[in-house]
């Protein structure tokens, strides 16, 4: 039995949450007065996406779905930084996209060498060396880490190959494959032999290669998820160059021309796109051709549309090698394998402001905390004045300031949300 063969998986991964910083003084024999010397967290472990070419399916993620980066450790005495929390490397295939969940855009296409980080660890919290001005020299308040990122994505696999072959089942595909390459692809006589793509590396000659994919075959409604088409269309999205084999010797009594139409259809309503790529017709079993009628059919409908047309025989080795050079050459002028461009955008998140808050006030400085504050200031760039505006209104529609009066804040008091401290005014 074939193994399984996983191209799409849903997991939800979460980054480390920054350790917490925290409150010390310096104590020393003969020092009567120790300054502040809390030290800061450590960053969470950030969730990082890296290829793998040993992998050529999602299968490990199959069972497993929530994957959860290191912790970072809390500060200490004499300002010392916590541990970083370490990073989770999940290892995936060469190829594979990465889509949100919620919106199926693009987040990134792991096609590179570089690492992408999908989730970063939360920030370290601040130790209270840090809140010592000329007026509060004895801080008794730190910092709590921030919460790392959680995000359910999608990963997708789209194989890296310079030609696909396209056509209906039994048509010779995996035939043709197993003979231009040394991929040993399992072969029969009876339609879905192949239940899973096969990757096959193509030598032309000395320094030119490319690399075949063949798919499983697909049939009429392929595009709206009829037998397996559906499922593994996908992995000819980056083919460059497709073959269309087509079945001349009528031992199925099937009409090629209708064949040939029949999956350019299904090509169109899956992508327009991937229908327009450059194609060339490749007529198989014409060594055993019952009616030569089919054949020159074909190749009038075919040549009658500008493309490229060759009779060969997968099994009998016969016209392969001249195909195999033609899309070599042809491959020298088309653009290299397509790599999809991020589409995601982050948005502001949607955060219940809704919670407790805890409010206490040192001498001229009040100081804030809460779960969703945490989450909210994740998420504000500080050196973006729009970003800025935007947190603002956020603390003002969650009742925060109106807390903070009912207090007894006053003008020029002192703020200290986390790492920010402000200056507040009415």
């Amino acid at each position: 039995m074939a193994a399984p063969f996983v191209d799409t998986a849903k997991i939800t991964v979460r980054s480390g949450n920054g350790g917490n910083g925290v409150v010390s003084f310096h104590r020393e024999k003969y020092v009567a007065a120790g300054g502040p010397d809390g030290g800061d967290g450590g960053r969470g472990g950030n969730v990082v996406v890296v290829a793998d070419d040993h992998m050529s399916t999602l299968m490990d993620f199959r069972y497993k779905r929530k994957y959860v980066a290191e912790n970072g450790m809390d500060g200490s005495g004499k300002r010392c930084t916590g541990k970083n929390g370490t990073d989770l490397v999940l290892k995936v295939p060469r190829g594979t996209v990465i889509r949100d969940a919620e919106t199926q855009e693009i987040i990134q296409d792991i096609s590179g060498d570089e690492p992408f980080i999908l989730c970063r660890g939360g920030r370290g919290g601040w130790g209270n060396q840090h809140f010592a001005t000329p007026t509060r020299q004895v801080p008794r308040f730190a910092k709590a880490g921030y919460p790392g990122e959680t995000r359910e994505v999608i990963l997708e696999l789209k194989l890296l190959a310079d030609v696909g072959l396209v056509g209906f089942p039994n048509v010779g595909k995996s035939t043709l494959l197993s003979v231009v390459s040394r991929a040993q692809p399992k072969i029969a006589n009876y339609h879905f032999t192949t239940l899973f793509p096969n990757l096959g590396v193509v030598y032309v000659e000395e320094g030119v290669s490319f690399v075949m994919a063949d798919i499983p075959g697909i049939i009429e409604g392929a595009a709206e998820g009829a037998g397996l088409g559906h499922d593994f269309l996908r992995h000819i999205d980056r083919c460059r160059l497709l073959i269309h084999v087509v079945d001349v010797s009528g031992s199925e009594g099937r009409d090629p021309v209708e064949d040939f139409e029949a999956i350019n259809q299904e090509l169109r309503q899956y992508s327009p796109e991937l229908a327009s790529r450059k194609m060339i017709v490749a007529a198989n079993k014409v060594d055993i051709m019952q009616d030569p009628e089919l054949l020159q059919r074909l190749r009038e409908h075919v040549q009658a549309q500008g493309l490229e047309f060759f009779e060969i025989s997968a099994a009998a080795h016969q016209g392969t090698r001249e195909l195999v050079k033609r899309c070599a050459q042809e491959l020298q002028d088309l653009p290299p394998v397509a790599v999809f461009e991020p589409t995601y955008v982050e948005r502001p998140p949607e955060v219940d402001t809704s919670g407790e808050v805890s409010i206490e006030q040192f001498d001229d400085t009040w100081v804030v905390e809460a779960p969703w504050l945490q989450r909210l200031m994740a998420n504000v760039n500080f050196s973006d004045y729009e970003s800025r505006s935007w947190f603002d209104r956020q603390l003002r529609a969650s009742g925060l300031f109106d807390k903070l009066e009912a207090m007894g804040i006053q003008d020029g008091d002192t703020v200290s949300l986390y790492d920010l401290e402000f200056e507040y005014q009415r």
